[in-house]
Order: C-alpha cells, then structure tokens, then sequence
C-alpha cells in the first residue's frame, strides 16, 4: 500500500470483494462476541469500580500522598503498550494477543488481591494496565475481523454499551464490595469474568493457519515479509510514554510545573521522542510504523479521536466536581449526572450507520462533533447554583453527538485496511485518544487551578482569610460537613467553581473545534474502503475483488453512500 490510502471510496459493497484471513462463521461468531465483551468488561469495570473503595483500601493500606497512582499507573501501561500490542496482533494473530493479555490482567488483579502495601498495589495495577493494553485493542481489532462493513456498527454497539453498563454499575458493585466484604475482592471478581472470556476465544476464536515468517494471507501483489519483531522500538516506546505520562501525570501535583523534576521529564521525553522516529525509521517491522501518518485519513483520525480524549476530560473529571461542590448533591447523584452521557452514546452510535451510509463516514463525524462543540458551550450558560436536571440534559446530549462522532471514525479506519494492518492502525488511534486524554487532565486541571487561585486572590478581604488554595482542597471544604466556611465564603468558592468548570468547557469545545479542522482540512472526502469477505465467506473460496484504488461509487450506484 505504501504511504498512499488504496482501495475502493467507502460505499462500495462489501459482498463481492477481496478475500481476507478471517473466518466469519455464523455459528461460532456468537460466543466470540460473548468474549470479546466479557474482555472489555474488565477493562471498563476496573476504574470505576476500584475508584468507590479507594477509602478502604487507603485506610487498610496507607500510601494517601501516593493513592492517584492507582489509576495514573494503570493508565500508563495501557497506553504505552496500545501500539506495541496493535503491532504484535498483526504479526502473530490476534488470539494470542488476546489471551495473554487477559492472563496478565487477572495475574495482576491476584497479585492486587494481595498487596501488602500501597507501593504493592500500585505495581500489581500496572501488571493489570500492561494485560489492559492488550485488551482493549485487540477487541476492538477482532470485532473489525468479524464482521464486514455493513454489519460492524452492531458490534461496536454491544461494545459501548459495555462501557454504559460498566459506568453505571461499577460504583455500585465497588461500592457493596468494600463495605460489606472486603476492597480485595474488586480485584477477585475479575477471575470467573476472565476465566469464561478465555476459555471462549481459545474454543471458538478460528484465525487462518500461518506459515512461519509470512503472512496468513496476502493481499494481491503485496509482497511477503518476515515476521519480525521491533523490540528497540517496543522499548523505546514504553520509555517514551512512559516519561511523558508521569510528567503529565505528576506535574502539578507532585511538583509545579515549572520545578526542575517536571521540566527534566518534559526534556527527557523529548529526547526519547528522537530516539524513537529514530529507531523506528530504520525498523524493518516498526511498532509505529510511518505509514500510520502518511495516509490522509488515519492521520486526521488521529488527530481527531486525540481530540476527543482531551475534551473527555470535561465531563469525566471535572463534572462530578461541580455536581458535588456547586449543586451540593452527593457522589451517587453526581455519579449519575454524569452516568447519562453512557445511555445515550451507545445509542447513537448504534443509529449512526444509517447517516454515514448515506453521507459517509467524514461528514457523519463532522456533524457529531459540531453538535459536541455547541453542546459543550453550553455549559457555561447554565444558570448557577441550577438544578441538577441541566447538567443531565447537557451530557444526554453530549453523549448522543460523539456517538455519532466517534464510532463513523472506528469502523472507517478500520475499513481501508487490511488484515495484516488492522490491528496496528486501531491500535494508533485508541493510543492518541489515551494520549488525548493525558495531555487533557494535565491541561484541564492547569486551567482550573489557575481560574480558582485568580478567584480567590480577588477575594473580598472579609472572606479572604482561610480560603483553600487549589481546587481539590475547595471541593473538599464545600462537601465536607465539618468544614467551618461561613455562608458567605461558601457561596463564593462555589461560584468559583462554576467559573473554573465552565473555563474547562470551554477549553473542551476548543478540542471540538480542533478535531472538526483536522476532518475537514486533512481527511479525504470519501474515505478509500477495502474490499471485505462476505459472512460467511473463507479464505481462497474464489470471491471476485472489490473496487480498485481510486474507485468512486457515488449516490445512487446501489451501495454508495
């Protein structure tokens, strides 16, 4: 394929098309879904459900300064081995992936049933983020492979829903289970939930037999290549990502942003981002391979799910603080406000595939972010203190929108590769979405702090006096009952608050418009779809090949959109 986007434009039909490596069999298709679900319920439960016991485990184990790393930890490992895994599924298959990634996810959630210390427990949940990496690319891979184009938005339906249910549900769980048993069996439920997801792909997950050192099955001219693995690369990546998570993470947090520990990490991670187009340029089988950037629209992909992460940071982390410090409500009735953007997004992107069938996947993607962008300037024109019905309509509609953003750009990408790609290119835009979402928290949780400080310095010098100083420390005067602000000075920091969160949203729908330039300045006009296997249809049964490079079907020529 080189660096150039190939094949037919998106519309062509994917019944007569070019054959490919995966067997899609009705009757085994079934149970690997019931896996690939069950495997993304790991991952989709583990932070909500270890975030509601993080009082007891804090209190059986000690480590407060420290405790964010359980999250910031397993963060890091999923990211930093998103592209490393993406590559490997391409190389090897993608049911060895899956499955020892699921083995390392529940070693590491043994190993967290265990811990005996905080430092313990952050390790172990970095074993669990290295199995979660895995996962979460290779699911999303798998499902491309099962279904052909038509049918891929079910999939990616049940998918997201997996995610809704896992939001609402997973405080709930966490929560019974720290209270009414013990915060080390958040980590043991994992086990039968693993157990039955393994068991299913190694029974009924069929991927073509290879020849060592060649691929399964190779599209028309496509040379063969030997299966190599990038381990300089694999190691230069993980040292990168590595480096900048922790300065992203920690800066603002552990030291300011300006100390010496952030700016030495931020120069280090420069300098690994060197060494790795270095090493990766002259890698015969590169992790990040270039071409992930050349083609037009996997790079405005990029750029865009990147985009997302970042703005995704509104909701998800500053949200229940403004349910909590500005409606007074409690973390269950803040948790739900924001729980209602997980309804409707499964929703509308199971719907989606009927607009970008007739308008195609570009300009579905445009519309959907348009309409996040506006909803997300609407925010700050809630009314304050407000109920908490605004707020829930606000991210009702927020999830319906990048629904229908989000999943066109998923199976789009997905689509104008082939097998041998799949899984590095899903990999690529599920790590700048994660990526997005890093450099989002740091960002964010700057732009919060700096509205709050300039807040509370023009304070009225009667209620100045023993304000808190950051927003973390705010939000705690104002919910904690024992907290001996004065009306007044109550009434102050939550209009703070509001103004610091509404700064965020606003700095959110500024990610919107960014992804709504890269769609429409760099991503084609009709993305260049592949030719599929039909269901049903197996390697070498003689299926005719699908459009040609540069082949337009347009509106009206049967399956063009």
């Amino acid at each position: 394929m080189g660096g150039k986007d190939v094949g037919g434009t998106e519309g062509a039909d994917s019944a007569g098309a070019i054959p490919g490596p995966v067997r899609r069999d009705p009757g085994r298709r079934g149970p690997v879904v019931a896996a690939l679900m069950l495997g993304m319920a790991l991952a989709a439960l583990d932070g909500t459900i270890v975030s509601t016991a993080v009082p007891q485990i804090v209190g059986d184990l000690g480590g407060f300064t420290v405790f964010s790393w359980l999250f910031a930890g397993y963060l890091l490992a999923v990211t930093v081995t998103l592209p490393v895994y993406g590559k490997l599924s391409d190389t090897f298959g993608r049911k060895p992936v899956l499955i020892t990634g699921i083995a390392l996810f529940l070693v590491g959630s043994v190993l967290c049933a265990l811990a005996w210390n905080m430092p313990a427990l952050i390790a172990f949940r970095i074993v669990q983020g290295l199995g979660g990496g895995a996962i979460q690319g290779t699911v999303q891979t798998v499902a491309a492979d099962l279904y052909p184009l038509k049918e891929r938005p079910k999939i990616q339906a049940k998918l997201s829903t997996v995610w809704a249910v896992s939001a609402v549900a997973g405080p709930a769980v966490g929560g019974v289970l720290a209270t009414y048993a013990d915060w080390r069996w958040i980590f043991l439920i994992n086990l039968p939930v693993g157990a039955v997801a393994m068991w299913l792909i190694a029974r009924y997950l069929r991927e073509p037999e290879r020849v060592p050192g060649r691929e399964p099955e190779r599209e028309p001219g496509r040379p063969a290549v030997r299966s190599r693995i990038d381990w300089p690369g694999a190691l230069a990546v993980f040292a990168c990502g590595g480096v900048l998570l922790t300065a992203l993470v920690q800066g603002g947090v552990a030291w300011p942003w300006l100390s010496a520990p952030s700016l030495a990490l931020f120069a280090t991670s420069a300098v690994l981002v060197v060494v790795v187009v270095t090493v990766e340029r002259r890698a015969a089988e590169p992790i990040l391979p270039g071409w992930v950037w050349r083609r037009r629209t996997i790079a405005a992909v990029n750029v865009a799910l990147g985009a997302l992460g970042l703005l995704m940071v509104a909701p998800t982390v500053f949200l229940p603080t403004y349910a909590q410090s500005v409606l007074g409500l409690d973390p269950t009735a803040a948790g739900f406000v924001l729980s209602i953007m997980t309804l409707s997004w499964p929703v509308s992107a199971a719907l989606s595939q009927h607009v970008y069938r007739r308008i195609g996947f570009r300009q579905t993607a445009i519309i959907g972010i348009s309409l996040a962008t506006a909803i997300l300037l609407a925010f700050p024109l809630l009314p304050f203190p407000g109920a908490a019905w605004q707020p829930a309509l606000i991210m009702l509609l927020l999830g319906a929108a990048l629904g229908i953003f989000q999943l066109p750009l998923i199976v789009g990408v997905q689509s104008t590769v082939g097998w041998s790609e799949r899984g590095t290119a899903t990999a690529s835009i599920l790590f700048y979405r994660q990526l997005g979402q890093s450099v989002g928290a740091a960002l964010f949780g700057a732009v919060a702090n700096a509205t709050l400080a300039a807040r509370l310095e023009s304070a009225p010098g009667a209620i100045r006096d023993g304000l808190p100083g950051d927003l973390d420390s705010v939000s705690h005067a104002l919910t904690d009952p024992g907290s001996a602000l004065g009306a007044g000075a109550a009434d102050y920091l939550r209009r703070a608050v509001d103004t610091a969160v509404d700064h965020v949203y606003v700095g959110a729908a500024g990610a919107g418009v960014v992804a709504l330039v890269a769609l429409v300045v760099l991503a084609p006009r009709r993305f260049p779809v592949l030719g599929e296997v039909a269901p049903g249809v197996g390697p070498g049964t003689g299926a005719g090949p699908g459009p040609g490079p540069g082949a337009e079907v347009g509106p009206g020529a049967g399956a063009g959109r």
